[in-house]
């Protein structure tokens, strides 16, 4: 794993928003647009190290499902703070019955620094995992650019086809006669969640399915049916949401969401993708019981929930983390010989301390893709600081038989093999935070 400074195709922000990646640029603290699409440098890899992780993601993914088995038959669904007894109920009838529910990705963040140690699991983003068309479509047209004459390029990305296949295997599943609504959140001010949604949208399109899109704010409860509905007052019998299910099962219309939840039996009106059992997954409560059910594995990092434990007094130091959270909210730092830290007044994860890798003061972190179970791509962002967060850039990756091998010198038009998004509203810029919870239904 090499990083390497590169100059930017011309006109690279008017291609990668033609490409979906219409929030291009970040504006930080100190009012000035940054590059979030940053093609200035990339990463390369040989080809054994890429079989290599792709192993590592493969075991972690089959942990992960071996930790949901446990947390469920062991009755542990409080510890991820699912205290509610109806809703732990449906969650692991949800667990129970995953082979008749359609389910389709996820995303492992990995701490790796191509140096001879093991990848590390920072999290699992199981339900709403985002920069997912940057990974898909513009970092492989930006491979094809730079890298299509060069003998022996390639990419870990078969995203794209995965996805396709998962819609197209997973298509039985789904309600007959019914189309697929596809929904993120109007609270959405840049069109990353739009744009999320509008890929996934047309992958499942050319898997052969009906489609429809909407907003979460947009779809309605129908008091005579009882059942939810569209804007046009169409059924919403299945619908994909970039909206996580602690929000869905907590808001306004959380009852109706439960009271009308289909969960493989055929007996409800709406079934939702991605299904309540990945509730067990994108939970940082994961960590801790992965730790205990693995201890000493290579590729996880000690946790717990109940305190740092030993974590405060010996080794790198800790972390705590908010169960539920995105892009580094609420994430604190104990380096190893700081003060001693207050209780914090929120259930949190506390996991190993392993600072990012640090290339000439980028910090980098590696987003391993899952697409119906099977290790489908790489996505690598980088940050300044040590927490990947709202300010965080995509960077590129190839691999290449020579790590040391420099980018084409010549730029050549995008091929149109590989179908980039089909929408493509206004370019946007990356707000410097997470949107506040919008009031969905």
């Amino acid at each position: 794993m090499r990083r390497h400074r590169t100059t930017p195709r011309p006109h690279w922000q008017e291609t990668v928003e033609e490409q979906g990646v219409v929030y291009p640029l970040t504006r930080h603290p100190d009012g000035v647009l940054r590059p979030y699409w940053d093609e200035s440098a990339y990463y390369s890899f040989p080809p054994a190290e890429v079989e290599a992780l792709e192993q590592v993601v493969a075991e972690l993914h089959a942990m992960c499902l071996e930790a949901a088995e446990h947390i469920v038959t062991a009755g542990r669904l409080a510890e991820l703070g699912i205290v509610d007894g109806r809703l732990a109920a449906l969650v692991a009838e949800s667990w129970r019955r995953r082979d008749e529910l359609p389910w389709l990705y996820g995303r492992f963040d990995l701490r790796y620094d191509g140096r001879g140690g093991p990848a590390k699991l920072l999290e699992y983003n199981a339900d709403t995992p985002t920069s997912l068309v940057e990974a898909a479509s513009a970092q492989w047209f930006w491979m094809e650019d730079r890298f299509g004459d060069r003998p022996g390029a390639d990419q870990w990305n078969s995203l794209h086809e995965r996805l396709v296949a998962a819609w197209r295997r997973q298509a039985p599943l789904l309600p007959p006669g019914a189309p697929v609504h596809f929904a993120h959140s109007a609270a959405d001010e840049i069109g990353e969640d739009l744009m999320t949604v509008a890929y996934l949208r047309e992958t499942a399109a050319q898997a052969g399915l009906d489609t429809r899109a909407v907003a979460m704010e947009e779809i309605g409860w129908d008091r005579l049916s009882q059942r939810f509905v569209d804007q046009r007052y169409g059924f919403v019998r299945a619908c994909f949401k970039l909206y996580p299910w602690e929000w869905l099962a907590t808001d306004r219309f959380g009852p109706h969401v439960l009271d009308t939840l289909d969960n493989g039996g055929g007996t409800g009106s709406t079934l939702w993708i991605e299904p309540a059992w990945k509730m067990l997954l994108s939970n940082k409560a994961l960590l801790a019981v992965l730790w205990e059910l693995f201890p000493g594995h290579p590729n996880l990092l000690p946790a717990h929930l109940d305190g740092p434990r030993d974590l405060a007094s010996s080794g790198p130091g800790y972390v705590s983390k908010p169960l539920l959270g995105r892009e580094g909210a609420g994430v604190r730092l104990h380096p190893a010989g700081a003060p001693p830290a207050a209780p914090r007044d929120e259930p949190c994860c506390y996991q190993e301390l392993a600072p990012l890798p640090d290339f000439d003061g980028n910090r980098v972190v590696l987003g391993a893709w899952v697409v119906d179970g099977e290790p489908a791509g790489l996505g690598l962002r980088e940050s300044a600081g040590p927490v990947t967060d709202g300010y965080a850039r995509f960077v590129p990756h190839v691999i290449l038989p020579s790590p040391d091998a420099g980018p084409s010198p010549e730029d050549r038009p995008a091929p149109g093999a590989r179908p980039a998004t089909s929408a493509r509203p206004a370019p946007g810029v990356r707000p410097p935070t997470p949107s506040t919870r919008p009031d969905a239904a």
